[in-house]
């Protein structure tokens, strides 16, 4: 069966330069290599002509030689460079698979693994997140061992070299010109092993600690926002450095006010009469209560601001403001005399309802127009 072309194989140009035949390489050998087809021979013959384009392409010789003669001039059976036992492919690995399966030149050599990364949520009420506010808090997590510092080892003993990967931490597997990095079955990539463990952590180097830790929480927080503490997550293998700790917060909701962004909302309740003649009306504030003047005829909903009575943003520092809406009640438990009176105050504006009530007049007239839109 004839060979597909090189650059057909890895989807670039024929004049594409080796960064780009790499970023193609790395995408293709991912969604092909071994690892995750599983035993597919089918993709694994089709990964090894991804291998086999990618070596020629990236030797300046050998693609020189495929450019000018094509697979005859990399054919080894044909006189060509071709993949004689000299192609290595750890190479290929250390190039291009370093930071995806922890091989290659760079990462051969073992490398004790840091800490996790841990999560905590913690709760606040408006008023604490608005203000900021220290709060301890207990995390458990596993920290270095205090009796063998970290090595997993008995005091007065230290880890041996692995003999199997002899201190890499990987092993190779090779069959044919193909081969793969794996990690060792014998140290679990650590590269040494433990002969006489630690009776105190029992080999891991880590123990289990619940720790007591100070957090401070700056003001102007919200939802989402997270706190990081450094060094405060799990401890590393074999003294490697600890993770990170992160606080994530959460405000619970508020009984009177809604908050978006450096703004707070609320809902204020406006007397009939107050909202019909104007007045002065008492609001909260996170600081404490406030007078809001009301102007004269003054409809339910409108928005009234009251500037710099928000929260002040915690990355630049600015104030928002309250925004108070307003929400005229309808008098409820009247007596005679006053249902007699509002009577004789809507009897008085019947003659003109238009003048007194300006939305309702509208209302009605865009219903009428509404409905002679439709007989017409």
């Amino acid at each position: 069966m004839s060979k597909r072309d090189y650059y057909e194989v890895l989807g670039v140009e024929k004049g594409a330069g080796e960064r780009e035949i790499k970023k193609a390489y790395k995408k293709l050998a991912m969604k092909y290599h071994p690892d995750r087809t599983q035993g597919d021979k089918a993709l694994e013959e089709k990964f090894k002509e991804i291998q086999e384009a990618y070596e020629v392409l990236t030797d300046s010789q050998k693609r020189a030689a495929y450019d000018q003669y094509g697979h005859a001039g990399v054919d080894p059976n044909r006189g060509g460079a071709g993949f004689g036992g000299g192609a290595d492919f750890g190479d290929i690995f250390g190039d291009v698979f370093g930071d995806i399966f922890g091989g290659g030149r760079g990462g051969r050599q073992s490398r004790a693994r840091q800490g996790a990364d841990l999560r905590y949520n913690l709760e606040l009420s408006l008023e604490e997140a608005v203000r900021g506010k220290d709060v301890e808090i207990r995390v458990p997590t596993l920290v270095e061992c205090d009796v063998c510092h970290g090595s997993g080892a008995k005091k007065g003993t230290s880890p041996k070299t692995c003999p199997t990967c002899h201190g890499n931490g990987q092993v190779q597997m090779r069959q044919g010109f193909f081969a793969v990095q794996q990690t060792c079955p014998t140290c679990s990539g650590r590269g040494k092993i433990i002969a006489d463990p630690c009776d105190a952590c029992h080999g891991h180097g880590r123990k289990e600690k619940t720790k007591t830790l100070s957090v401070k929480v700056p003001a102007g927080v919200d939802t989402g926002d997270r706190i990081r503490l450094s060094g405060e997550g799990e401890a590393g293998e074999n003294g490697a450095p600890a993770g990170d700790l992160y606080v994530q917060v959460h405000v619970r909701e508020h009984k009177i006010f809604q908050r978006d962004g450096n703004n707070l909302y609320c809902e204020v309740p406006l007397s009939f009469t107050t909202a019909a003649l104007g007045g002065e009306l008492q609001v909260p504030t996170l600081d404490g209560k406030v007078k809001l003047k009301v102007s004269p005829e003054t409809q339910t909903g409108r928005m009234f601001r009251l500037r710099g009575k928000g929260v002040k943003s915690v990355r630049s520092g600015v104030t928002g403001d309250l925004m108070c809406k307003v929400v005229v009640e309808t008098p409820v438990n009247l007596s005679s005399k006053q249902k007699e009176l509002l009577q004789e105050l809507d009897d008085s504006m019947g003659g003109d309802s238009g003048k007194h009530r300006p939305k309702e007049k509208g209302f009605f007239d865009g219903v009428k127009k509404f409905f002679d839109d439709l007989t017409n």
